[in-house]
């Protein structure tokens, strides 16, 4: 194998796992660059985060069948609004962010280290409050439309991690149990990565692929795939009977050697 098949192996990797724990791909992939893998094309980002994403879809898709086919239910017809909502929310403040203000991401470490800090100490307080109060057995509406504007800021902000903020926006807000909200975090990510990938993908695409770089991005794509359905396959079991105490000490152990040894 050769080197630039190896980083994309590596990268492929780091995505799968990253995508869906609480810990910051955009950052990972930050930080990866920096410590020599190389930077990669928007196209190849979005294309092994595609791979994440069909991972989730394939683990979610007797959920996503059952709310497709049971809508006459009153239970499942309310879970698919807020999940709606939540879509809505981030794709509104998306555009806006984007397209009306030309927000782009930063591309220095320091921002990711103080997210990274920034958020398992988030992690760590919800938890200790999470703790304090009975679980509530559904997503409230209030916790739907706060799980869409927590995607935004995960966006907005690399290290924050999409699926962190959701999941403990959804847990603080809306009282949700650590799987319910978990779960809501994850499906509701689906369509509005989805969204997200197909906005930038399809543009590179029309500007041309070459023939070695279509390589990377098959191979990239299918690593993350079978990458983050293992890992999210772990969470899953993980917090039926764990907290996520241990990704926020990572975090934090992590955002201090970045402020430490990389500028």
């Amino acid at each position: 194998m050769n080197d630039g098949l190896l980083q994309t192996v590596l990268l492929g990797i780091i995505e799968g796992i990253t995508e869906f724990l609480p810990i910051s791909s955009t950052g990972h992939l930050l930080i990866a660059e920096k410590l020599g893998l190389g930077a990669r094309s928007d196209m190849f980002n979005i294309v092994i985060q595609a791979g994440a994403i069909l991972a989730v879809t394939v683990i979610y898709w007797r959920r996503l069948w059952d709310l497709l086919i049971g809508l006459k239910e009153p239970e499942n017809r309310d879970y698919a609004l807020k999940l709606s909502a939540a879509f809505i929310v981030t794709a509104i403040l998306g555009y806006v962010l984007v397209n009306k203000l030309g927000f782009k991401l930063p591309e220095d470490v320091q921002p990711i280290a103080w997210a990274l800090i920034i958020g398992g100490v988030w992690i760590l307080a919800a938890e200790w409050i999470a703790a304090k109060r009975p679980d509530q057995p559904t997503i409230s509406w209030p916790a739907a439309i706060i799980v869409g504007i927590a995607q935004i800021v995960a966006g907005i902000f690399p290290g924050t991690s999409r699926s962190g903020s959701t999941i403990f926006a959804a847990m603080l807000v809306g009282k949700a149990s650590r799987v319910s909200a978990t779960e809501f975090a994850f499906i509701v990510g689906i369509p509005t990565m989805y969204a997200a990938s197909a906005s930038k993908l399809i543009p590179a695409l029309k500007a041309g692929v070459s023939s070695d770089e279509w390589m990377h991005l098959i191979v990239g794509f299918l690593v993350s795939a079978i990458v983050a359905f293992t890992a999210v396959k772990w969470l899953l079991r993980y917090i039926q009977t764990h907290r996520f105490t241990v990704f926020a000490w990572y975090r934090i152990i992590v955002g201090a050697l970045l402020l430490v040894f990389i500028r």
